[in-house]
């Protein structure tokens, strides 16, 4: 069986870093999402560029550029990578551990950006995985369905043979439009429930 996991909600804690970022480039929280969604500054045609880094179209240094021009802001620190520090859910990761000792493949289908990845891969964070799909490498993110037909046929799975948790329903709804078994992410305990594991 495959088992695609969610990673930031699900097996790390999200961390939400804009407030922070606003903080240290001397701004409020609410400008640097109006400058990110494209709503606030100079005008362009990259619209939210957080979704555009999450979907590939161009990476954190250049988010950044673009953050520049529309703000007037200067920015020479990569904030996103630096101020990125989620914690790990235990529980997930005990059950992540269970499901691949039983024989499952395990991976991990996330919707980031390059310097979280990055961030990431530096903490050692996937190395619990067998496989990382991240979305700004894939071209495309979640709830996009051909988020998991990437997934799908380079790990040459079926849908009826995959399992997908996240703690995004749209995500969870997308996935099983596919036919995907797929759960709704509140808690490693309930989960493991529904999945009929003890942790």
């Amino acid at each position: 069986m495959l088992y695609i996991f969610d990673m930031g909600g699900v097996v790390t804690t999200t961390a939400n870093v804009f407030g922070e970022c606003a903080r240290r480039i001397g701004i409020t929280e609410e400008d640097f999402i109006s400058y990110a969604k494209g709503t606030k500054g100079k005008g362009d045609s990259y619209g939210d560029m957080i979704k555009g880094a999450s979907d590939g179209d161009f990476s954190t240094k250049e988010l950044w550029k673009i953050f520049e021009e529309r703000s007037g802001i200067r920015v020479k620190t990569d904030w996103l990578h630096y101020l990125f520090h989620p914690e790990y859910i235990k529980g997930t990761r005990r059950l992540v551990a269970l499901l691949k000792s039983q024989g499952n493949r395990v991976v991990c289908g996330t919707n980031t950006i390059d310097s979280h990845y990055h961030n990431h891969l530096e903490r050692g964070d996937y190395t619990v995985f067998d496989q990382t799909y991240a979305s700004c490498f894939m071209g495309v993110s979640k709830p996009d369905v051909e988020f998991w037909k990437i997934i799908l046929s380079a790990e040459n799975a079926k849908p009826e043979d995959t399992v997908f948790i996240d703690d995004r329903e749209e995500n969870v709804n997308a996935a099983r439009s596919l036919g995907i078994k797929s759960y709704l992410f509140t808690d490693a305990f309930t989960l493991a429930k529904e999945l009929d594991i003890k942790l």
